[in-house]
């Protein structure tokens, strides 16, 4: 075991488990250079995987510890990439749905956000389906998409119909096919929220549950907005953490969160230096450690949390409220997924730099 002190938190890293390697997936070079893994498990125990290469939008399937080589799948205009922006993906019944944003002029001065699906294995792609129903109020390319056991998608985003940045939501009950009209669900009293940090969302049931970071009297502080009623309604949104952080600017860092097997909720988020996460209703928070670029998930076992020591830095992996693990060097925008099976294990994406070349990486912590 090796300790590190991190402005003033002693923080011991772990040695992972042998038997256990990181694999690449895909890599590539300058243009080529694949960006922003991101991964969903479905209920039979298929990991879905997607990422971005340039405007293209790649896809794969993985079971177990194998993956299929990763295909492209469709080209999106001026594809929002990198930064946590970049393609989505989950599954819902037959149907495997990756969303992203583009649009015609790109840079911001426009952006849909589209669905494409495939109800054969990857091999064909049906879209573009347009979630957002407002033309261009997508153009901030910062969105997250997740689907309920029983195959409710939902997506939500950083939307700006009315010029100043809102949160919005919208759910499909048809696999992708079609999205219902676009909600409402936080608008910040100071006029904008976060316009740079993307916002995340879990959903079971009726119950859906979004992260997000506000702009609120010189603070951006992690707020949290939960529907009971499948959407129809969403409450107040609810401020995370024990302290503000005092920023004239978007820190680019949006958090995350995941839901375990009793429907408590952790989340993982950043404020200044460190980064801190919280379980259960009305929880204090706690530190994480120094470093960016969270992410959490939840199985039977607990839930798991993965991140960065700088925007390119040691990847480093715990079990929240364990000693963590470095697993990987020069590494970015890592994610973590998770499944309710018992004889699952969490795995991990991100991206690494190797010399010239980016690759992305897969891992599975046992």
């Amino acid at each position: 075991m090796v300790g590190r002190v991190l402005l003033g938190v002693a923080v011991l890293f772990a040695t992972v488990a042998s038997g256990e390697e990181s694999r690449e997936i895909y890599s590539g070079q300058g243009d080529k250079s694949p960006k922003q893994p991101q991964a969903f498990v479905a209920v039979d125990g298929t990991t879905h995987l997607t990422f971005g290469v340039g405007n293209e939008v790649f896809y794969a399937r993985g079971q177990g510890d194998s993956f299929d080589q990763p295909l492209q799948a469709f080209t999106v205009p001026n594809m929002s990439l990198g930064m946590r922006r970049g393609p989505r993906i989950a599954s819902s019944g037959d149907a495997v749905v990756i969303t992203a944003i583009g649009g015609p002029q790109g840079k911001g001065r426009d952006g849909d956000l589209i669905a494409y699906r495939s109800t054969d294995r990857g091999k064909r792609w049906q879209g573009p389906i347009r979630v957002n129903d407002v033309d261009a109020s997508a153009r901030e390319g910062l969105h997250a998409m997740t689907a309920t056991d029983d195959g409710v998608l939902w997506c939500v985003w950083l939307d700006l119909r009315a010029k100043k940045t809102e949160l919005y939501a919208s759910k499909s009950l048809d696999g992708g096919l079609t999205w219902q009209r676009n909600r409402l669900v936080y608008r910040s009293p100071g006029g904008s929220i976060c316009e740079c940090c993307h916002p995340s969302v879990v959903a079971r049931g009726d119950t859906v549950q979004i992260l997000f970071r506000n702009s609120l009297g010189g603070n951006r502080d992690m707020y949290l907005v939960t529907s009971d009623d499948a959407g129809k309604t969403f409450g107040e949104a609810v401020r995370l953490g024990d302290m503000h952080w005092v920023l004239n600017a978007c820190p680019m860092d949006g958090g995350m969160l995941a839901v375990d097997e009793g429907g408590s909720v952790a989340t993982v988020w950043r404020r200044e230096g460190m980064l801190y996460w919280t379980a259960g209703p009305a929880a204090e928070e706690r530190v994480l450690g120094k470093g960016e670029q969270a992410w959490v998930a939840s199985d039977p076992s607990g839930s798991y949390a993965v991140w960065t020591t700088a925007r390119e830095g040691d990847l480093v992996f715990a079990r929240l409220g364990s000693d963590p693990q470095r697993v990987a060097t020069a590494s970015r925008d890592p994610i973590i997924v998770a499944t309710a099976s018992p004889d699952s294990s969490p795995q991990l994406f991100w991206e690494e730099r190797r010399g010239d070349r980016v690759a992305i990486m897969w891992r599975s912590i046992r």
